[in-house]
C-alpha cells in the first residue's frame, strides 16, 4: 500500500486547494509549489524502484550474469542492446529524481529547512554518481535550467566525480547546522534520524573516492587515505542501512520481486549459483530457491535451450520477496570498502580482520548460524598480497545482492571474475548505451561511445 499510499497523499494535497476561492488565473489542480514533505516521499521512493532496481539496474544484472532470461539468443543476457532501451532510466534519472531534488533542495534552502536541503544533496550525490557510473560524461552543471538551456554540454566524469563529494560536503554542512525541522513519516529511509544521513553521506564519500583508485592522475595510496577518513564518520552498524521497505500489498510490491515474475522469465543464472556451490558457501539456501520441479539450485546458462521455468531457481524472499526491503547502501559495503583501503594502506594482515567482520555480518544479517559462519570463513583462508582484491570483491558481490555497485567493482578489480556469455555479440559491455532520446534532442559526441568502451575511471 505504500506507493498507493504516496500518491493519495499528494492526491490529496493537490486538490484540497480547490476548496479555496476560485482564482481565474490559478490552476487550482495543478500548483506549482508545494510543501517539502510532499516531495521528499515519492522521491524516496523512485529512488528505490527506479536507480537501485530500476531498468538499468537489471541490464547490470545480466552483464553481471546474476540473472538472465529464459529465452533464446539474442538479448540483454548475450549483449544485445539499442539505445532506445535507455530511454526510460535517463527519464528517470533526470526528471524524476534528480529534476525533483533539484526543487526540494531550492525550496528548502529558501524556507531554513535544512534538514530537507541536506537529504536532497545526499540523494542528488547517490542518483548522479549512480548515472556516471553507467554513462560516464553526462549533463550536470548545464542541467536543470528548463527553458533557459533545452541542449546542456556533458561534464566530463572527473567533474561529475567532484559534483558528487561536494554535494555530499553540502549535505553534512547541512545537517551540521542543527535545525530543529526534520522529517517523520515522510522520511522512507530513516524517519528524520540526520545522524544516520550524515553517516550515509561519509559512506557514499567513501564509495566514489575508492572508485578512483586507478584514474587518471589519481593513485590508489590516496584514495585509500580520503575514503578511511571518511569511513570513520561513516556506517557504525547494520541500523544505518540505507533501505526501502515494501508493504508487500498490489501496488506495493518490492520491485526485485516484480522482475522475476513469469512474464519476464528472469531467473538467477547458473554463473552466480555455481559460484555458492563452489565455495562451499551456507548462504545458497538463504538466497538461492531450489528449483520447484526438481528441489536442485540451479540457474539458466545463457546460450542453453530454453526449459521450463520450474527447473530453474530464483531469488529467495529475503532479497525478492513481495515485502522484501531493498538494500540500497548496506554497512557491509561500509566493511569491504575499510577492508580494501586498509589492505591498499597496510597490507592483507591488517584487512583480514575487517573483511572476515564484513562477512560474518552478512551472514548473521541472513540467519546463518554462527559455527557455520566461522567455518566458512576459516576454509576461504587467510588474505595475501595475491588473492586481498579477489577475495572481498567476492564476498561484497554477495553482500551487495542486485546491487549496481558491483559492476562498477568488477570494472575497477575485475572481480568476481566473470567470462564472456554464450554466444556473445562482443566483449563483455562496461558502460550503457546513451539513451536514443537525448540523441535525437541533445547531440552530444559522447553518444557514439558503444557497450566495451570504458569509462574514465576504468583504466586496464
Amino acid at each position: 500500500m505504500k506507493k498507493i499510499s504516496i500518491y493519495l497523499l499528494v492526491l490529496f494535497a493537490l486538490t484540497t486547494s480547490c476548496k479555496k476561492v476560485l482564482d481565474v488565473n490559478k490552476d487550482p489542480n495543478n500548483p506549482t509549489d508545494v510543501q517539502e514533505s510532499l516531495l521528499l516521499a515519492p522521491i524516496e521512493l523512485n529512488v528505490s524502484d527506479q536507480v537501485y532496481a530500476g531498468n538499468a539496474s537489471i541490464i547490470v544484472q545480466n552483464f553481471m550474469q546474476t540473472i538472465t532470461a529464459n529465452q533464446p539468443n539474442p538479448g540483454i543476457w548475450n549483449y544485445q542492446l539499442f539505445n532506445i532501451d535507455l530511454d526510460g532510466d535517463w527519464f528517470n534519472y533526470y526528471v524524476n529524481i534528480l529534476n525533483n531534488l533539484k526543487i526540494l533542495d531550492t525550496k528548502a534552502t529558501a524556507d531554513g529547512q535544512a534538514n530537507y536541503s541536506a537529504i536532497a544533496k545526499i540523494l542528488s550525490a547517490y542518483t548522479l554518481g549512480t548515472a556516471t557510473d553507467i554513462w560516464g560524461d553526462i549533463p550536470y552543471s548545464q542541467a536543470f535550467k528548463g527553458n533557459d538551456k533545452l541542449t546542456p554540454v556533458y561534464d566530463k566524469q572527473e567533474d561529475i566525480y567532484k559534483a558528487v563529494q561536494t554535494l555530499l560536503d553540502n549535505g553534512i554542512a547541512d545537517i551540521e547546522k542543527n535545525t530543529t525541522t526534520k522529517p517523520a513519516g515522510d522520511d522512507y529511509f530513516y524517519t528524520g534520524d540526520m545522524a544516520k544521513w550524515k553517516r550515509l553521506a561519509y559512506t557514499l564519500k567513501a564509495r566514489y573516492y575508492m572508485h578512483l583508485t586507478k584514474a587518471p592522475g589519481y593513485t590508489a595510496t590516496a584514495q585509500a587515505d580520503l575514503a578511511l577518513t571518511a569511513l570513520s564518520n561513516g556506517m557504525a552498524s547494520s541500523d544505518d542501512d540505507l533501505k526501502f521497505t515494501y508493504s508487500g500489498g498490489a501496488g506495493s510490491e518490492n520491485t526485485i520481486n516484480l522482475n522475476f515474475g513469469p512474464v519476464t522469465t528472469y531467473v538467477l543464472n547458473n554463473t552466480y549459483v555455481e559460484g555458492f556451490k563452489s565455495r562451499n558457501d551456507p548462504r545458497l539456501s538463504k538466497i538461492v530457491k531450489p528449483a520447484e520441479s526438481t528441489k536442485l539450485y540451479h540457474g539458466r546458462t545463457v546460450g542453453d535451450v530454453t526449459g521450463d521455468l520450474s527447473t530453474y531457481s530464483y531469488p529467495t524472499d529475503f532479497y525478492a520477496g513481495a515485502n522484501s526491503p531493498n538494500y540500497i547502501v548496506n554497512y557491509e559495503e561500509a566493511l569491504f570498502l575499510k577492508a580494501e583501503a586498509t589492505f591498499i594502506k597496510s597490507g592483507a594482515a591488517a584487512a583480514q580482520p575487517i573483511y572476515q567482520d564484513a562477512v560474518k555480518l552478512n551472514m548473521a544479517k541472513l540467519s546463518v548460524t554462527t559455527g557455520d559462519a566461522n567455518a566458512y570463513v576459516l576454509q576461504r583462508g587467510t588474505l595475501t598480497a595475491g588473492n586481498a582484491i579477489q577475495r572481498i570483491m567476492e564476498e561484497k558481490s554477495v553482500a551487495n545482492f542486485f546491487n549496481i555497485e558491483n559492476f562498477s567493482d568488477w570494472r575497477r578489480t575485475g572481480y568476481p571474475a566473470i567470462t564472456k556469455s554464450n554466444g556473445a555479440l562482443s566483449d563483455i559491455p562496461r558502460r550503457l548505451l546513451y539513451p536514443q532520446s537525448e540523441i535525437l534532442t541533445n547531440t552530444q559526441p559522447q553518444q557514439s561511445a558503444k557497450l566495451t568502451d570504458r569509462l574514465w575511471w576504468d583504466v586496464q
